[in-house]
């Protein structure tokens, strides 16, 4: 039982005791690393019920952060204790007098939207970035004649004329992690072995003029639900708790009818504008409301061309830009400033971090 081991973990990094740094080093690895016991955990975390993963993903978060302080506190109580062994060198110490950093305000974004949905039972999913055409586009129900197969969209790296499926390209969407993880999450007569529940984060590129507006990269987060009896209900019930979580409890949204070639309805999802509380300004045209992300129902083409059963389940999808996110919260003006580098700009972001 998975509840029983992360209380035992929980016991055993509660009492963790350590003579040197050597010691230290060797908790963190145990419990910390991606080899660890808590991050093995993860992989039994997959097989629990729907039901049960967002208490279960609380306590695993609560040993994480657990395990973290400890092994903190254990490091600091040695520093102070003079615990060093007279004359060895502390591997893990930041050289002087180089600054430490801090995360990209992108990178802040895209975990604080991850953090959102983790707590409400998505997983983490992740995929290429050269990819292939098939679950770029075909399998997300792109027309064999739409625009984004055109080179004047896409960077593609290679092209088999015989068969477009073939192409490889720089992905345009994250959606293709989408395809990836409904194409091993079925039995062969379409049935799922679990609910499908992801997030999807990721870098992604498009054949665009670099201006104060459009990257020829950027990043997006998508997510998928697909069980029985999903409805545009429970999506927009998301939706709603995440834009509250996002941008403040007073929040509301708004949805409006829109086209994708992978969801069937869909729609654009705007906010109440958290500058002028919906009275209209500037910064949201004076129409009082913001556009954040697109969404809709899985189109059972989709379904069904990734080998899911249409008949039987039905889903929901949606996806946002993280620099988009990040423009509404921060009010950053110009996209080029996220792949700059410039350290004073990213030092604005530090009290955020």
């Amino acid at each position: 039982m998975i509840l029983n081991k992360i209380e035992q973990l929980l016991n055993e990094v509660k009492n963790l005791d350590a003579k040197n740094a050597a010691d230290i080093e060797e908790l963190r690895l145990k419990y910390l690393s991606k080899k660890g016991e808590i991050n093995a955990l993860m992989q039994d975390f997959r097989s629990v019920a729907a039901e049960d993963k967002k208490a279960i993903g609380m306590k695993i978060n609560e040993l994480k952060q657990t395990a973290f302080d400890r092994i903190n506190a254990l490091r600091d109580q040695l520093e102070q204790q003079g615990g060093q062994e007279q004359g060895a060198m502390d591997l893990t110490r930041t050289p002087y007098p180089i600054e430490l950093g801090t995360r990209h305000p992108l990178t802040i974004v895209t975990n604080e939207i991850i953090d959102i949905f983790s707590r409400m039972g998505f997983v983490l999913a992740d995929g290429p970035e050269v990819e292939d055409d098939l679950h770029v586009f075909t399998k997300m129900n792109f027309a064999a004649d739409h625009p984004a197969r055109d080179m004047q969209d896409t960077f593609f790296v290679s092209q088999h004329p015989d068969d477009v499926t073939k192409n490889i390209l720089l992905r345009s969407h994250t959606s293709s992690v989408q395809a990836r993880v409904m194409e091993h999450m079925h039995t062969e007569d379409g049935k799922l072995t679990e609910p499908i529940r992801v997030i999807c984060p990721g870098r992604v590129y498009r054949n665009e003029a670099i201006t104060a507006r459009a990257h020829c990269f950027f990043h997006q987060v998508e997510g998928l639900y697909i069980d029985k009896n999903v409805s545009f209900t429970d999506l927009k019930q998301v939706l709603l708790s995440f834009a509250r979580e996002m941008f403040g409890a007073d929040t509301k949204i708004r949805l409006r009818p829109s086209y994708f070639p992978f969801t069937e309805p869909s729609a654009e999802m705007d906010i109440s504008c958290f500058i002028c509380g919906g009275e209209g300004c500037g910064f949201c045209k004076h129409t009082g409301w913001v556009e954040i992300l697109g969404c809709g129902m899985v189109d059972p083409n989709v379904l069904e061309l990734c080998g899911i059963d249409p008949n039987e389940y039905s889903g929901y999808a949606f996806g946002m830009g993280v620099e988009r996110i990040t423009n509404l919260k921060y009010r950053v003006s110009d996209l080029r400033l996220f792949s700059e580098n410039d350290t004073r700009f990213l030092r604005e972001f530090e009290s955020a971090d």
